[in-house]
């Protein structure tokens, strides 16, 4: 049997309602790094038979700003270094049976963010693309022909991207040494297999590494730690990182091993 083949106008039309989602968060104010995070957490709900995403259409604006403050307080959970349940109460309430448990989030911090991810890696790039969705609307009725960019086969894998993609670069606390085994371990408790290697300063005379670098497999765990902002702390065992973008620079990258 033959496989069928689905267009990026098909899937556009398909994932509409999580586009219309986007608009809406950012609409209200929203980050669009946090609105695209947040859509794709409620994509991923969505397909897990947790259906509140249908439902923004018709919200007010300030159901939709409580929404949006929700999936955001699970994706500040899923990054921080201690279990804190969130408070979901109209996501919940969207849902028909209503009985989403918020402390699924915090005990399958690996499942969600895999799946998240996975949403913004590969059907993400066309809910938030804005030339497309623009392209979409202008020909949406397909009365005055298809531009060959919507009527594209649509591939699900994912585009792989540079290493420099999906970096982040790390600065540590004097006095307060860590090794690259508690970063690497920290993510892959809490993320699963999400981190390929975790590069330090090289230094001599046994004096502490200040600042790494962390690679991710996928750009979007670099969205997920960050969800909007520049710079991020955690703590692993009680001993601070600080994380943000990493920015390609020379002479930093000749320092680390």
């Amino acid at each position: 049997m033959a496989r069928q083949m689905f267009t990026v106008r098909d899937v556009l039309y398909m994932y509409s309602d999580a586009r219309t989602a986007y608009d809406r968060f950012v609409g209200i104010g929203s980050n669009p790094e946090q609105a695209r995070n947040a859509v794709a957490l409620l994509v991923w709900l969505d397909q897990c038979n947790v259906r509140a995403i249908q439902h923004l259409p018709g919200l007010s604006p300030t159901a939709v700003s409580l929404v949006a403050a929700e999936a955001n307080s699970v994706l500040d959970c899923l990054r921080g270094p201690e279990p804190v349940v969130p408070a979901i109460p109209l996501i919940s309430a969207l849902c028909k049976d209503g009985d989403v448990d918020p402390r699924f989030f915090t005990f399958h911090q690996d499942l969600v963010v895999r799946g998240v991810a996975d949403i913004l890696d590969g059907v993400g790039s066309l809910i938030f693309n804005n030339h497309l969705n623009k392209m979409l609307r202008r020909y949406q009725t397909g009365l005055v022909g298809n531009p060959p960019e919507l009527m594209a086969a649509y591939s699900c894998l994912s585009v792989a991207v540079p290493e420099d993609c999906r970096s982040m670069f790390i600065t540590f606390s004097r006095g307060a040494p860590i090794d690259r085994e508690e970063i690497f371990d920290y993510f892959r408790q809490k993320w699963g297999d999400c981190v390929v290697r975790v590069l330090m300063e090289k230094t001599a005379g046994g004096s502490q590494p200040m600042y790494g670098r962390i690679i991710f497999r996928s750009e979007a765990f670099v969205q997920l730690v960050l969800n909007g902002e520049r710079l991020v702390k955690i703590s692993i065992r009680h001993r601070q990182i600080w994380l943000r973008k990493y920015v390609p620079r020379p002479a930093a990258t000749q320092n680390q091993n």
